[in-house]
């Protein structure tokens, strides 16, 4: 249980250093523990929303984000997508299982369960997607939403062949 809460834990850590600053005074401390409060404050939220995105192992395959690309090795279908190239996310449901659908501006589309390993990495790759609101993603996956688009990528960001 520790480890899936250690980043919120650190973000503590730090708040409270913070803290300590601010109790100390004085025209420089007063500042320094103001700011490193908010900075813990701010961490502590997107961990939060990181935890989100943690599942039990349930599903087969493996997850891998790496330099701008996501990957799924599964055991029947997988597969890569450069982030440049995605086009829209949606979280769906396929035989009463959740998936995540990424489709490519090309119209391929890569499906990855929300509980297959390392599927949490996914977090930080579509927190990096140019104006996604990572609020409405992860209440999507609490609230199992349908397979409304979670994001799309704007006409004018897509890259001309």
């Amino acid at each position: 249980m520790l480890r899936r809460w250690r980043e919120v834990i650190a973000a503590g850590a730090v708040a409270a250093a913070g803290l300590w600053l601010l109790s100390l005074g004085g025209y420089v401390l007063v500042p320094a523990g103001a700011a490193l409060t908010a900075l813990a404050a701010g961490w502590a939220m997107i961990a939060l929303r990181r935890i989100r995105f943690l599942r039990g192992v349930g599903a087969p395959g493996l997850v891998e984000v790496d330099e701008g690309q996501v990957g799924y090795f599964g055991p029947t279908f997988g597969g890569f997508v450069a982030l440049a190239d995605l086009a829209e996310l949606r979280l769906a449901e396929f035989h009463g299982a959740r998936a995540w659908r990424l489709k490519t501006q090309d119209g391929q589309v890569l499906l990855i369960p929300v509980d297959a390993a390392g599927a949490e990495r996914l977090y930080d790759a579509f927190a990096a997607l140019p104006g996604i609101d990572m609020a409405r993603v992860t209440a999507a996956l609490d609230h199992g939403q349908a397979t409304l688009p979670l994001w799309r990528r704007a006409a004018a960001s897509l890259p001309r062949a």
